[in-house]
This record gives structure tokens, sequence and C-alpha cells, in this order.
């Protein structure tokens, strides 16, 4: 249950602070997707009845919960990733809050969620990610047969790195995936995902390689009951 809401502003883009009854000390920093957005008052993560209710779980087991817009569909850009890092600073200082987070990112939310996890990995308690896009690039190449889709995408891209659109395609050559220390559970909906598990099995193969091994859950039904098991996955690293 939340019995505060805050909303801040930075850079024009809207924050959302939701305080639950009996704070746990420990925050939550929620990336959201493509259809993400938040205004001084509400987000999308508010009105989904699916988010909705994995918010009301977090709440519930005592955790802080912050969201932002984050430029809207911002494709993993370094404006978005550098906003990140200014919105962790803002909420910890207006909230009192364990520094060592946890992140809750979805789809194209996970390429901004990766780089912040990889630039304040010591702040990271652990991630939780669903239905995750991890390689722009990959994504960019899939849809080049699609080719309304495709220059929706470029120009999107454009737009969010602040670049010409015949300059997306060396840009993102040049962009690697980004792995991370902390630890990673990752969710899947084989019927849902607009992303490849493909690219999952690429992004485990190499957070192994490097040591630090991902879990991987794939779903096939409903994502009833999601929200408490990223809570269980949470608490396990709230013991170290």
């Amino acid at each position: 249950m939340c019995i505060r809401k805050r909303a801040y502003q930075l850079d024009g883009e809207w924050t959302i602070v939701l305080v639950p009854e009996r704070p746990n000390g420990f925050g939550i920093f929620i990336i959201g997707g493509l259809t993400h957005f938040v205004d001084d008052n509400t987000s999308f993560w508010l009105q989904n009845h699916t988010r909705q209710g994995m918010i009301a779980d977090f709440l519930d087991a005592g955790y802080t919960v912050y969201t932002s817009n984050l430029y809207g569909r911002h494709w993993g850009s370094p404006k978005a990733v550098k906003l990140t890092e200014r919105i962790y600073n803002l909420v910890h200082k207006q909230e009192i809050l364990n520094p060592r987070i946890h992140v809750v990112a979805e789809g194209m939310g996970v390429l901004a969620a990766n780089a912040f996890l990889n630039n304040r990995q010591p702040l990271i308690r652990s991630a939780a990610l669903f239905n995750p896009s991890f390689d722009v690039k990959s994504l960019v190449h899939q849809e080049e047969l699609n080719r309304l889709f495709y220059k929706r995408l470029v120009k999107e891209m454009a737009r969010a790195y602040e670049i010409q659109s015949e300059e997306v395609i060396s840009k993102i050559e040049e962009k690697e995936m980004i792995t991370s220390t902390c630890p990673i559970k990752v969710w899947h909906h084989s019927l849902k995902s607009p992303y490849s598990l493909e690219q999952i099995r690429v992004y485990e193969r190499v957070q192994r390689e490097i040591g630090y091994p991902i879990e991987l859950a794939l779903l096939s039904d409903s994502y009833q009951s999601l929200g408490k098991k990223m809570v269980r996955f949470f608490q396990e690293h709230e013991k170290l």
C-alpha cells in the first residue's frame, strides 16, 4: 500500500516516487519499456493492470518504488543513461533509503538499465529484467526486412541519440552488449515478448564467460505472481 507519492522533474522529465506504508529501507528503480511513460501524476506502470499488480507487490513488501519517463523511447541513449544516474542521486537525497538498490527493467528499458548497472555497480544489489532487449544492433538488423517499422525505428533512434538518421547504423555498429557483475534474473515470455530468446541466450553466454551467470525463467502462461517472484529474488540478495 502506498501512503505517499512524490513527483520530481529533471530536464523536463517526470519521476514518480511511491513510498509504502511500512518501508523496509530498500528502493526499486523501475526502467520501463517502449510503452512506458511518466507524468506528474501517473505512469504506464500505474495504469497497466499487470504492472500495477507488480508495484502493489513491491509496496506491500515495503519497497520504495521510483520510475521516470527517461525521454520516452530512448533506446539506451547516453542522454537517458545519464538521467538515470541523476534520478538515483535526486531520489536518494530526498528519501531515507539504503544506497544499494534493486533495478526492475522491461524491454527496451534494459538497454539503459544495463548501462546504469555497469556505471553504478557498487550501488546495485540485484536486477530483475523481463522480456528484455539486450542488443540494439541485432534488433535493427532483425527489423530491416520490415521496412515500415525499420524506418520508424531508425527515426526514433536518431532522435534519441541526437544524430541524423543516416548516422544511426554506423552509431549502433559501435555498440557492444553491456555486461554486469550484480545478481541478475531474467523473465522471458515466449508469446508476449517482442524480443527474441536468442538475444537472451547470447547475453546468458557472455555473462557466464565473465564469471557472473544469470538466472533465466521462461514464462508460457500469464504474468501472475511475477511481482512476488521478483520480491523473493530481491530478498535473497538483502542477506549479504
